[in-house]
């Protein structure tokens, strides 16, 4: 069975970075897609960025420029680089993996949380003001 395992969270300042890692296990890494979601206190889970299977790279707009999604298949890992760090971008982040996947998806498309079927435990990341 798949796992992923999260890593790399903390507290930083406001105009900080973090880099945040995700480790799978498993031997279908490389045919799916990959998410990283967050969750605020009091509010839903909300996307973040994903990357597709053939490498198409897509953010929400409250991320983009500041932060940098990667895969490394070799190493069954993703990243979320994150800088310039503000106070809302504090909750906890979890990574994602769909099941065999196209190698190319709509930005609408990974943006569902329906669409992922392995989710990490989750990192918290916390941005003081």
């Amino acid at each position: 069975q798949v796992q992923l395992v999260e890593s790399g969270g903390g507290l930083v300042q406001a105009g900080g970075s973090l880099k945040l890692s995700c480790t799978a296990s498993g031997r279908t890494f490389s045919e799916t897609a990959l998410g990283w979601f967050r969750q605020a206190p009091g509010k839903e889970r909300e996307f973040v960025a994903a990357v597709s299977r053939g490498g198409e790279l897509w953010y929400a707009d409250s991320v983009k420029d500041r932060f940098t999604i990667s895969r490394d298949n070799a190493k069954k890992t993703l990243y979320l680089q994150m800088n310039s760090l503000k106070p809302e971008d504090t909750g906890v982040y979890y990574c994602a993996k769909t099941p065999r996947i196209a190698y190319y998806a709509s930005k609408d498309y990974l943006a569902s949380q329906k669409v992922y079927d392995t989710w990490g435990q989750g990192t918290q990341v916390t941005v003081s003001s």
